[in-house]
């Protein structure tokens, strides 16, 4: 017969596995993607290794799954910007300034997250990130192109490229620590705003 977990066996290591990824959370958002593996997480949680590789066989596992739970924060903070009371230009400003600001808070992490060398597994995570934002600032196009506030436009497309243009402007300071011109967020809220077409001359 099958062994058959118990319940509160279960509820163990289900609080391990949350204990592991808390600890990788901290060392990713320290030292970035080289710095997480399995080992590590664990050492840093100061747990018996135990059952941990059943549920993390790889650092690329490990990393995956903290993507998915780091991402979805993210996503929620960028969304909830989007909520932001004011016109669709201040709603798109919001997102962008949540964005990078978020960002620039938390350089490492974010660095981790948007351009750190990755392995295959954890890079299809990335892509999955993108697209996330990319339709929460598509959404918001749509509408305004649906009510005539904005020229028409591919929504998903101009979004894409914001996320783009965004993020790659992000890089660089991100590697340097988070050390950006006071004037970046601007600047970049300015780019998006002309780029939709209609405004910011």
């Amino acid at each position: 017969m099958a062994y058959r977990k118990t319940p509160a066996v279960q509820a163990r290591l289900d609080a391990q596995r949350e204990t592991v990824l808390a600890a990788a959370t901290a060392l990713l958002a320290e030292r970035g993607y080289a710095a997480c593996s399995v080992a590590a997480g664990i050492a840093r949680a100061g747990i018996a290794t135990g059952s941990v590789y059943r549920s993390f066989p790889s650092k690329a596992e490990l990393v995956a799954e903290l993507f998915r739970a780091v991402v979805g924060r993210e996503v929620a903070a960028v969304r909830e910007a989007a909520e932001f009371a004011g016109d669709l230009h201040a709603q798109v400003a919001s997102v962008i300034g949540t964005f990078a600001g978020r960002a620039l808070g938390a350089p490492r992490l974010a660095y981790a997250l948007l351009a750190e060398p990755v392995d295959a597994e954890v890079e299809a995570e990335r892509l999955v990130f993108r697209r996330a934002f990319r339709d929460v600032i598509a959404a918001r196009i749509a509408e305004g192109t649906a009510a005539g506030r904005l020229p028409p436009q591919d929504p998903q497309l101009t979004a894409a490229l914001l996320v783009g243009g965004v993020g790659e402007a992000l890089v660089g300071p991100l590697a340097d620590g988070g050390r950006a011109p006071d004037d970046l967020i601007p600047a970049l809220i300015v780019f998006a705003l002309r780029a939709l077409g209609g405004c910011c001359a």
